[in-house]
């Protein structure tokens, strides 16, 4: 079989594989792609290039960046993600997971993916007491005032995040909310620096939470793991103590990938 890195710099790759390898590259970097990175990696001609990122875009794979040149992940590649994460196999080993850590600490345990707009909730166990906190699984929350959005938002390079918190004005959800970007950014270097994230009743009153990253094969954040509560139960400091075994799950459900 021909080596894949010098079929690729000839030129050789089959047409009908080029669109599922641009795809892929966008997936494997993580980060917005610029069309000149996948012609020195791909190996393809600017012109093609160009035009498989154009049909990737119609189609909804893809989609443009905040600086308008680069690419990143579009609506039907987060769905299919999502959907390849949601299979029956996938799913039953997660669920197991998540199941202990309610059972052990008796609260409501979530898995959030990141999308265009915020936190989508993948799976949860929902505590046994009668005072919860409901949002079904397809739930979207926000990035600035939720555990999971600012475990994510800690992830990404300055410049994105900086983009991200200045682009629109940030709602404030409860009086707790911080919208003040300047001030988020700190509270997200604090978050990246000690590995996990809080949200003190801000984005909804009388809940709070903390989150935790579970990371892919490259390092990178593929979902955040959070348990939230009703803080006539937990204070934040009280939940903060769930920490040492939501990480010990985190890295159980990282094997699972």
């Amino acid at each position: 079989m021909a080596d894949d890195g010098l079929t690729k710099r000839q030129g050789q790759i089959p047409t009908n594989l080029r669109l599922l390898l641009v795809i892929e590259e966008v997936a494997k970097r993580g980060v917005a792609v610029k069309p000149s990175d996948m012609v020195e990696s791909l190996g393809l001609p600017k012109a093609t290039i160009h035009r498989l990122l154009h049909t990737c875009e119609t189609e909804g794979f893809l989609q443009r960046d905040l600086d308008g040149r680069a690419y990143g992940p579009g609506p039907r590649l987060r769905k299919l993600a999502a959907d390849t994460m949601s299979s029956e196999h996938l799913r039953t080993a997660r669920l197991t997971v998540l199941k202990a850590v309610a059972e052990e600490l008796g609260e409501t345990c979530n898995l959030a993916t990141p999308d265009r707009e915020g936190m989508i909730y993948l799976d949860r166990v929902e505590t046994h007491w009668p005072l919860r906190i409901q949002m079904p699984i397809g739930t979207q929350v926000p990035f600035h005032c939720t555990a999971s959005g600012k475990m994510y938002l800690s992830t990404l390079r300055p410049n994105t995040l900086e983009a991200i918190l200045n682009v629109r004005t940030l709602k404030a959800h409860t009086d707790r909310s911080e919208t003040n970007p300047a001030a988020l950014m700190q509270e997200i270097e604090t978050t990246r620096i000690r590995g996990y994230a809080t949200d003190d009743q801000e984005f909804i009153d009388g809940m709070c939470a903390v989150a935790v990253p579970v990371l892919d094969t490259q390092g990178r954040l593929m979902a955040t793991l959070s348990v939230h509560t009703p803080v006539q139960r937990h204070t934040l400091q009280d939940v903060i103590q769930f920490l040492p075994m939501l990480k010990t799950a985190a890295r159980q459900l990282q094997k699972l990938n």
